[in-house]
Formats: C-alpha cells, sequence, structure tokens
C-alpha cells in the first residue's frame, strides 16, 4: 500500500544565498522598501566657522578648563563674601567700655617707664681715666653721655672728660670702647666725643626742644649716679632761664633747665627726656651748699638748643 507524499503541492521559490528575505507590505507602495534598504549618506558638513572654533577648543583644553575653573572659584568665593553678614558697627558705648576693660585688667607702662625706655639704647657710662698716674686707681670719674648720631658721636659734660688722658664709654648692650673728644664748649660745660667702636645697631637719641617747656611739666632724668645704672628718676621743671655758678667758681652757666627728678655725681652728662621721648636737656650741675653732694631737690640741665649748637647740629 502506497504512502501519501508528506509535501505541499504548493511551489516555493528558492531564494538567493545570503540575500535576506524582505516581505512586502501590501500597504506600502512598491519601490519604498527599496529606497528604504539605501545606506545612510555622509553627515552634513558643519560651516567653516564652527570648524574653526571647534579646532580652537581641542587645541587649547587644558587652558580652557583651567581658566574655567578659576572662575568657579572666584564665584564660589564672591558668592560666599555675599552671603556674609555684615560686620556690627562699634558704637562709642562699645569702645568705651573695651578701654575701661582694659584698664581694670591690664597694667599700662607709666609715662616716665615709656619716656626712658625710648633713650635706653642710647644712653652710655662715660669713664675718665688719667694714664699719667703712677698708681693702680689712674679712673678720674664716672659720668654719663648720650648718643646723637649714629656713628658714635655722644654728648656729655665737659667736667667729665676734663683733664684725663683716656676715655672709655659703655654701652646699652655692655661693649665697651674707647673715645675721642672732637668738640669742646666751656661756656656750657658741654663735650662732644666721639667712640672708635660702636654695636651693629647703635640707636640715636630724639632730639626735642627746651621752648616748649612749662614750669610743672614731667621730665625724666638717666643716667649713671656714683656709676650706678642706667638708673633712671622723674620730676617736674621747676624752672627755666636759670644761672647757676659752678662751685669751683670757675663757670656761670646760664638759660638753664632746673628739675627736681633726683640727680647725683654720676648723671653728669646725661639727657633730661620730655614726656615724648625727646631729650630736651643735659644734666649739668646740682645745688648743693653741704660738703655732701648729694641731691637736695635742685637740679640744672643745659638745653638742648645750647647742647646743639656746641655739635653744630641745625638748626640749633
Amino acid at each position: 500500500m502506497k504512502r501519501a507524499a508528506l509535501y505541499s503541492s504548493t511551489i516555493r521559490s528558492r531564494k538567493p544565498t545570503g540575500a535576506p528575505l524582505v516581505q512586502p507590505d501590501s500597504r506600502t507602495p512598491a519601490g519604498a522598501h527599496t529606497a528604504a534598504a539605501e545606506p545612510p549618506g555622509p553627515p552634513p558638513k558643519m560651516p567653516g566657522r564652527l570648524r574653526r572654533m571647534g579646532g580652537f577648543l581641542k587645541r587649547h583644553d587644558r587652558p580652557i578648563l583651567f581658566l574655567l575653573g578659576l572662575a568657579i572659584a572666584l564665584g564660589v568665593v564672591l558668592g560666599r563674601d555675599a552671603m556674609r553678614p555684615p560686620p556690627d558697627e562699634l558704637s562709642q558705648e562699645d569702645i568705651d567700655a573695651a578701654v575701661l576693660h582694659t584698664l581694670e585688667n591690664k597694667a599700662l607702662p607709666s609715662r616716665a617707664a615709656k619716656a626712658s625706655e625710648s633713650v635706653r639704647e642710647s644712653v652710655v657710662r662715660v669713664r675718665g681715666y688719667d694714664d699719667k698716674l703712677k698708681t693702680a686707681d689712674k679712673e678720674r670719674g664716672v659720668g654719663t653721655g648720650v648718643v646723637i648720631i649714629d656713628n658714635g658721636t655722644i654728648l656729655t659734660n665737659l667736667h667729665v672728660v676734663n683733664g684725663s688722658t683716656r676715655l672709655v664709654v659703655t654701652f646699652y648692650d655692655g661693649s665697651e670702647s674707647e673715645a675721642d673728644v672732637v668738640a669742646l664748649q666751656p661756656d656750657n660745660d658741654l663735650a662732644v666725643i666721639k667712640a672708635r667702636k660702636i654695636p651693629d645697631d647703635l640707636v640715636a637719641a630724639t632730639l626735642g626742644s627746651s621752648s616748649r617747656l612749662q614750669p610743672g611739666d614731667e621730665v625724666v632724668a638717666v643716667g649713671f649716679p656714683f656709676g650706678i645704672g642706667p638708673s633712671t628718676s622723674a620730676g617736674v621743671v621747676s624752672g627755666l632761664n636759670r644761672q647757676f655758678l659752678s662751685p669751683e667758681g670757675k663757670r656761670n652757666l646760664s638759660r638753664l633747665i632746673q628739675f627736681d627728678a633726683a640727680a647725683n655725681p654720676g648723671n653728669s652728662g646725661g639727657p633730661l627726656i620730655s614726656m615724648d621721648g625727646e631729650v630736651v636737656g643735659i644734666v649739668t650741675a646740682i645745688l648743693n651748699p653741704t660738703q655732701a653732694r648729694t641731691f637736695i631737690g635742685i637740679g640744672f640741665a643745659v638745653t638742648i638748643e645750647s647742647a646743639g649748637s656746641a655739635v653744630g647740629i641745625p638748626p640749633f
């Protein structure tokens, strides 16, 4: 018995090898599927200006990124400052309260202390020696001087250096140097000496004017009384335009400043200082009718104008 054939009687078309089978859509017009199968064309070209800009950005990408980051950082800083609340304005009551709190809780230096500090590095001790003497003690005395020019020029009294064959000055840092006399003014008991060696940071004192002084103004005397020092004493101007006859009767000094800041032998040649820290005179004598040669409350200083004329410093 023959079996029926197991294949369809419908004739199938053989598709070419490698060709995709496209099922036409009855709703698509003829030939539409052919256009869809065509490969896409090249992308449209950019205009020349955009193409040049793209090349510029590609060549300078790092600097542009850096500037962009910098701009962002600046914007953050400016934005933070803009968001910060404005500072509170201080009223006069706030200032007064702060000053009062400082005065109550912190000890401020006195005016005399500040004046003394202003000349501390300019005051020197002056010792005179007589090398002609054969005794072991050749020191004739001790006085004071003040540096008026930072090259080592020092102002002192004539009677401090008179009769000495050798002078030695001691500076604020303890260093010593021999000094030479460069000028004398006997009428005002003044001498100008100059050290041979000076500290690297030597400071000259600030010279003021005695014309502004009035009786009662505070002053400070700095020196080496009896060789002790530098020592500071404070007082006031007791009088102006005074005269004084030296104990030996050899000199009649005039136009002197009278003061009551303690001064003793050894203070001679030291500065008399105003509360502004300016040298207004050179201590030259004390009045004592006894033989004790100690201070009883009256001292005299040569005005800085007379001292300046001895040095030749304008405008004195």
